[in-house]
């Protein structure tokens, strides 16, 4: 028996099931990372998937909820059922659930917009938000994704982590996001060392024009995944209301720790 026999003998059989959930998992992260819904061939020519067995797997997922297809256009789209989903690790995080009380907390005494955030990869996901009470046409960012570098969020975790651990989740090359974004890598790695010494992070019109934002990270666990932020205008960003918001959030950060610490309520 040859050396690629006996391997083979030996390798274990993958299921056939496998692969045709990786599909669908794929199938269902290309559809949510666009804003618009795609044709059966833009979906092939991202996937590369025989269009036959696209075509199929697309239908099954429209009867089951989780894709939304217009007839008259031949177009696919994320269906309800992902929201429900999505709905329901929000429902069931601990961290989420702890962390709503604290926020509104901090919204209520800074009356700025205030958000929760998680570090995965190199990039940060919002969980939850509690809007501000000016009227503020800002679009709620629970469930998107923005790279950590960009975002307040995303450098007080890289902040909060030992700098080579930082280094290794910002990219060679940055790509801007608004004209104020921070491109050049050695000053983005300077400006996360002068954030780890004060303790807390902010951005001005990084990735969105005319807001500003300061973050604190939650140390609850190591390494740390999780931080809350608060966004502002920056024509209402005087020096004083700066120092009540960091004020706020480190206040904050210190409270929800504690409370996310108690034996039980999180994974370590």
């Amino acid at each position: 028996m040859t050396e690629a026999v006996k391997d083979a003998a030996v390798a274990p059989t993958r299921p056939a099931a496998v692969k045709s959930a990786d599909r669908t998992v794929e199938l269902l992260e290309v559809l949510a990372s666009f804003d618009r819904r795609l044709t059966l061939t833009e979906l092939h020519r991202e996937l590369s998937y025989p269009k036959s067995s696209l075509y199929m797997l697309l239908q099954t997922l429209v009867a089951r909820g989780w894709v939304e297809v217009e007839p008259d256009r031949g177009t696919y789209g994320i269906g309800v059922r992902a929201l429900l989903v999505g709905t329901s690790y929000l429902d069931h995080d601990p961290v989420v659930r702890t962390a709503i009380r604290v926020m509104e907390q901090v919204r209520q005494e800074i009356n700025e917009t205030v958000h929760l955030a998680r570090l995965e990869g190199d990039d940060v996901v919002y969980l939850a938000s509690r809007e501000s009470e000016h009227h503020l046409r800002v679009v709620s960012r629970v469930g998107r994704r923005l790279p950590a570098h960009s975002t307040a969020l995303g450098k007080a975790l890289l902040s909060a982590r030992p700098a080579a651990d930082a280094a290794a989740l910002v990219p060679e090359s940055i790509a801007p996001l608004t004209a104020n974004t921070v491109t050049d890598r050695d000053a983005l790695l300077a400006q996360l060392d002068d954030f780890r010494r004060v303790g807390y992070s902010f951005e001005r019109e990084e990735n969105t024009p005319g807001l500003g934002c300061f973050a604190v990270a939650l140390p609850y666990r190591n390494p740390v995944t999780d931080a809350m932020s608060c966004s502002v205008p920056v024509a209402r960003l005087t020096p004083d209301h700066e120092k009540q918001i960091v004020d706020a959030l480190l206040g904050a950060a210190r409270t929800l720790t504690e409370l996310l610490r108690q034996p039980g309520l999180t994974p370590l």
